[in-house]
């Protein structure tokens, strides 16, 4: 019988991967910071503008309220209030999935699009400004493959419980 992937892989260097880990995050830290400091948000937070974004690349601008929640940083109470509140100024709508009569299927308007495209277009602007000039096109190319893996690594590494 062969061990679990995880068992074959090498032990990381703890010290190196808890200093990288720090390094991201004080990274991600600044960053956040000085794009919550922009002009760009007008009547939305970025919590809302990401919901608008993650949703207009959904699909037909649609997900389930937990596949909504899958790629937040937000309780899903506290998501949902949000959405609420979206749906109230016209950004969403939500229905009951034909499925499942306990889900919640959020769906972007056009009025969202509009609002998500035009905040976006001003977001990738900062982002340019801020993150183009710290590394040349191929040292972000590299950091945008690495970070994927990380990402999408975290699927096969089983959680502590």
């Amino acid at each position: 019988m062969t061990p679990p992937d995880h068992e074959t892989r090498p032990a990381p260097d703890v010290r190196l991967a808890a200093e990288a880990w720090e390094s991201l995050f004080r990274a991600q830290v600044t960053l956040m910071r000085r794009f919550q400091a922009d002009d760009i948000w007008r009547d939305l937070s970025m919590r809302e503008y990401d919901v608008l974004f993650t949703l207009s690349r959904a699909p037909g601008g649609e997900l389930r309220l937990r596949d909504l929640n899958e790629g937040m940083l937000i309780a899903q109470s506290s998501l949902s209030r949000m959405v609420e509140r979206l749906e109230g100024r016209g950004l969403v709508t939500r229905s009951v999935p034909p499925d499942d009569a306990r889900g919640t299927l959020v769906r972007l308007t056009a009025d969202g699009a509009r609002r998500q495209r035009e905040t976006g277009l001003a977001h990738v602007r900062t982002i340019a400004e801020y993150v183009g000039p710290a590394l040349p096109g191929e040292e972000l190319e590299h950091l945008r493959d690495l970070l994927d893996r990380l990402r999408l690594a975290q699927a096969d590494i089983p959680d502590r419980r």
